[in-house]
């Protein structure tokens, strides 16, 4: 018991010690990522305004569902392709994957610029989403062969704070862009994801440890066998149930910021500058919708490293339990009120759970794979995601037509009080505070008490305790499985 206990304590290197321990190619592939991110986020913390607004200037003002179909397609491209192309990295090398999967994001990002009916524009988002797939398992790969039980924890933390750096930056890069224009914002990502060209430069090909021999077909049925795993496909209905709850942050709470939360005070009380702001003629100076959001990624760039080395202490999956039970708490919390200040906090607590949960469930993956399989059990981890944010997009673009749609809900208003129906959803607010004489905060008060959209997260919020309470049982599972460290 004593030598146990001195192996497990030589082990636990300390947080600096275990960063200057890292490779170069560790650093090279994060740099990678960072640079992916920022072109990502710059557009996908931006979109679902671009896509479903009724009042956005220049935007498709496609409905909450059609918005929610496109997502799904989106999801099920980006996060159920990398199945096969996980494996396809290890058989045929990191890098080629990377360099193929760069040419293909240009080109999406190209479409979605260049595209404004449903299907071309959906075509654009599958076909970056494809890049996008064929992206992670090459980088994650490449993380995962250079880490080791010691370090995993603190890496995978590095590697979620560098992301999040990107995705810190995305959303000011998309506020500068689309006030050029829209189109400015996809062409200007275009020209970002293109200098992960000049980085394939930079380092050496990382060994998958997998034979390189045998066909596709090959490849594909060694992909198959691994799915039938019980113990995996067991965590990755569980995950699917996280990622649900996780992905309304980013699809559904930006709109919900944009019709309901009043951050007046907010700009008023900490002074923020005007690039910070988002004006409304009739509502006045609001936080823009993707600085709120932003506060997730700036947390995460803060606190992620030094969260990851607090809890690789405890069991993965212990960890990941308690993640997701947080970040349910702080979804709920993000939208309970109008606040801005409660919005802004709610965001703060579920960036806490986040970076408890899902560094973890890769580095989870990573840990329990087979040797060289470490690109597939990367590519594997893209399912949960995938699952969780298609059947939730379907799902919250419905709710949020029939619950939160503000212009919809301003529709339904003046049909059954004025008989009023030949109101479209650009003009429905307008419509409203004419004909009841009301003003911008009023007529969204009068909707938000007749209505109560508050109560849409609730649904969202309990799949998301669900999965933790799967989670956990979960965990007391595989314990018998599974050495202590995992």
């Amino acid at each position: 018991m004593k030598a146990n206990s001195a192996e497990a304590a030589a082990e636990k290197e300390g947080l600096f010690s275990q960063l200057l321990a890292l490779k170069r190619p560790f650093w090279m592939v994060n740099i990678m990522e960072m640079l992916e991110r920022l072109a990502y986020y710059g557009v996908r913390v931006v979109i679902p305004i671009y896509i479903a607004q009724a009042d956005e200037i220049g935007g498709l003002h496609f409905t909450q569902t059609e918005k929610g179909i496109i997502f799904f397609w989106w999801a099920i491209f980006q996060s159920i392709t990398p199945m096969f192309s996980g494996g396809f990295a290890d058989r045929y090398g990191f890098k080629k994957t990377i360099a193929v999967s760069v040419a293909i994001k240009v080109l999406g990002y190209v479409l979605m610029a260049t595209q404004r009916d449903f299907w071309p524009f959906l075509i654009g988002c599958c076909v970056l989403a494809f890049g996008t797939a064929i992206f992670k398992p090459g980088v994650q790969g490449t993380l995962v062969q250079s880490l080791n039980k010691k370090n995993s924890s603190v890496g995978w933390g590095t590697f979620y704070m560098l992301v999040n750096i990107g995705g810190f930056l995305g959303p000011p890069l998309a506020h500068f862009l689309y006030g050029i224009s829209w189109p400015a914002v996809f062409y200007g990502c275009a020209i970002i994801v293109s200098l992960n060209f000049l980085m394939l430069f930079t380092y050496k090909e990382v060994e998958s440890g997998d034979e390189k021999k045998g066909s596709p077909f090959r490849v594909l049925m060694i992909t198959a066998r691994e799915l039938m795993n019980f113990r995996l496909a067991v965590f990755i209905v569980i995950m699917s149930g996280f990622w649900l709850m996780f992905m309304q942050l980013f699809d559904m709470l930006p709109n919900f910021i944009v019709d309901w939360v009043d951050s007046t005070a907010m700009v008023k009380g900490l002074g923020l500058p005007e690039w910070m702001q988002q004006y409304h003629s009739d509502r006045g100076p609001q936080v823009s919708q993707e600085w709120l959001i932003n506060a997730n990624p700036g947390l995460i760039v803060l606190a992620v490293v030094f969260v990851s080395h607090l809890v690789a202490r405890m069991r993965r999956v212990h960890s990941i339990t308690l993640g997701i039970t947080v970040a349910s708490v702080g979804l709920l919390l993000a939208g309970f009120t109008t606040s801005g200040y409660i919005c802004l906090a709610g965001i703060l607590v579920f960036s806490l759970g986040e970076m408890m949960s899902s560094p973890k469930m890769n580095d989870y993956l990573g840990v329990i794979a087979p040797p060289g399989k470490k690109g597939l059990y990367m590519g594997f981890a893209n399912i949960p995601q995938g699952v969780g944010w298609g059947v939730g997009s379907l799902l919250a673009g419905r709710v949020y037509d029939l619950q939160g749609d503000k212009a919809n809900l301003a529709i339904d208003y003046l049909a059954r009080n004025y008989g009023i129906t030949d109101v479209t959803r650009p003009e429905a607010m307008d419509t409203l505070q004419r004909v009841a004489n009301l003003s911008a905060e009023q007529a969204t008060q009068l909707l938000w008490n007749t209505y109560d959209p508050y109560t849409l997260w609730y649904q969202f919020a309990a799949i998301g305790f669900a999965s933790a309470l799967g989670m956990w049982l979960y965990a007391r599972w595989v314990r018998r499985y599974e050495e202590p460290d995992v």
